[in-house]
């Protein structure tokens, strides 16, 4: 096993530029737009919106402030800049092709993701209403926007938003390769796939990666 560390950071940015290291990267724009300058190259990052690269990158915010959430997928001895919100160890089999996913999930109110397991781990960020989070054996947890969970894909997880509010939440995933353009998910029960009440999903990132 290749022993890696997936993160999530929370920027603030202004106009003074930030620069990042190489990393698998992802940067999500929760709010503001982004200019990212990266391999000769400059990408505008819209508010709601994804981008990713490996490379060292320069990121502002491209007109008043930004709040930036970046995940990245790190070696054991990486350095950290920014402010952590969640760090998890990953162990990563030799030999085999990853990729890179973020998406988000929108939940309509009183949306229920029932028991669920998926391909490989990821970190996920709450960014809009409620969510009721249930991890394998731990007792359940109410996270609020900002909050972050880790989910492993090995325990099975249930979830039931706000029955009040439309619930978001955004997340970058480690996955098999293979599964590219596939979704990762794994009913417990497999009927359940056609109960409960649906999920949409946008997904911005699903690109192959050279594991650190």
């Amino acid at each position: 096993m290749r022993a890696c560390r997936l993160r999530l950071l929370r920027d603030r940015l202004g106009p003074t530029p930030r620069t990042l290291a190489p990393a698998a990267r992802v940067l999500y724009a929760l709010t503001g737009d982004l200019t990212v300058v990266h391999d000769g190259g400059i990408s505008t990052v819209r508010a709601d919106s994804a981008w990713h690269g490996p490379g060292a990158c320069s990121v502002t915010a491209a007109a008043a402030d930004a709040t930036v959430l970046r995940w990245e997928l790190v070696g054991p001895e990486a350095g950290r800049d920014g402010e952590l919100v969640l760090e998890q160890a990953m162990d990563l089999a030799p030999g085999v092709a990853w990729l890179m996913r973020c998406d988000r999930v929108d939940f309509d109110a009183g949306g229920v993701a029932l028991p669920h397991r998926h391909r490989g781990g990821g970190i996920r960020c709450l960014v809009a209403g409620a969510l009721e989070v249930t991890v394998g054996d731990d007792p359940p947890r109410s996270v609020r926007p900002g909050g972050a969970w880790f989910e492993s894909g090995q325990e099975p997880v249930r979830a039931r938003a706000s029955a009040t509010e439309p619930t978001s939440f955004v997340r970058v995933s480690v996955l098999p390769a293979e599964i590219q353009g596939q979704s990762s998910i794994m009913y417990v029960d497999p009927a359940d796939a056609a109960r409960g009440r649906p999920r949409r999903y946008t997904v911005w990132v699903d690109t192959p990666i050279v594991v650190p």
